[in-house]
């Protein structure tokens, strides 16, 4: 089979948990259980989760000249991820403070770092586009350097996928160059000021043809400008830590459509995989390989 090609322009983080029973109030201190570090932030994630669902993928991106910037570049070359893309800079490279409570909920703080020096012209997308199928974005960038992606994706004839995370105000010249758009129920509900995710949705679609918002453990819900809608309910499994679990699932949902699979039969695909992460702790050690989310389909 011609392995789908996939870009990511994103960010590079290491992630830096802890795990305790719960998180602090303000000016509480609390035991924590546990410390690890992974390479994640969310255009890794997306990247990683795309390259192990079975995308031949492509980042672009920015990290540090340090032990953290090393061992995000092992890890992503590890999972089969193209790194050319990927600029060594002066700045650190950027990191994310993770709290994961026993419930397996988790609560971030990002410190961009390497991340916030890529700005618009980004080098290295039209290589890293070539022959591309799918582009995934996300908001862990300088928003010029992402609207500058979005623009390069446009003119290449690619599949503009947006995260909107960390949620903010979307400026009109990025969401013109915009085909899909993948926020969660929150960030859909902030980004329109809407009170649910069903209403939120519909609203989107003034701005982007196409949307998917992920509703947690109720499944996902796409809609698109021409009256269509499918609604794929959560598979029920007992979760860990969420972490990444939004990024698995667009990053496996961007390997589907990149093969042209329906939208009913790609949301499943990708709420496979998201559901096989959560099983599992840590960011890009928890996503799921294509054989083991073809496996948990076929399961039912």
């Amino acid at each position: 089979m011609d392995m789908p090609r996939v870009c990511v322009l994103g960010s590079a983080n290491m992630d830096l948990v802890v795990y305790a029973d719960r998180a602090p109030a303000m000016g509480e201190t609390v035991a924590g259980q546990r410390f690890v570090t992974v390479p994640g932030g969310k255009g890794a994630n997306q990247a990683i989760a795309a390259a192990r669902a079975g995308g031949q993928v492509r980042m672009v991106g920015a990290v540090g000249a340090d032990p953290y910037g090393d061992e995000v570049l092992s890890v992503l070359r590890a999972a089969g991820v193209g790194t050319r893309g990927v600029e060594r800079v002066e700045e650190r490279t950027g990191t994310a403070h993770i709290l994961v409570d026993a419930a397996g909920d988790n609560s971030i703080v990002v410190v961009p770092g390497a991340n916030g020096t890529l700005h618009a012209p980004v080098p290295g997308m039209d290589a890293a586009l070539a022959g591309a199928r799918i582009l995934l974005l996300q908001l862990e960038l300088p928003l010029d350097a992402v609207t500058d992606g979005a623009r390069a994706g446009r003119a290449h004839d690619v599949k503009v996928i947006l995260t909107p995370a960390p949620a903010q105000p979307l400026p009109a010249d990025l969401l013109e160059s915009v085909d899909l758009l993948v926020p969660n129920e929150h960030e859909a509900m902030l980004l329109t000021g809407k009170d649910d995710a069903g209403s939120a949705a519909a609203a989107l679609l003034d701005v982007v043809p196409e949307v998917v918002v992920t509703l947690g453990s109720r499944g996902a819900l796409w809609l698109d400008r021409a009256g269509g809608k499918v609604h794929v309910p959560a598979p029920e499994v007992v979760a860990r830590d969420t972490t990444a679990a939004g990024d698995t699932f667009v990053g496996a949902l961007a390997v589907a459509l990149a093969e042209e699979k329906d939208m009913s039969t790609a949301l499943t695909w990708a709420s496979a995989a998201a559901a096989l992460s959560v099983e599992r702790e840590g960011a890009s050690t928890s996503m799921p390989v294509r054989q083991e989310i073809a496996a948990f389909v076929a399961a039912g």
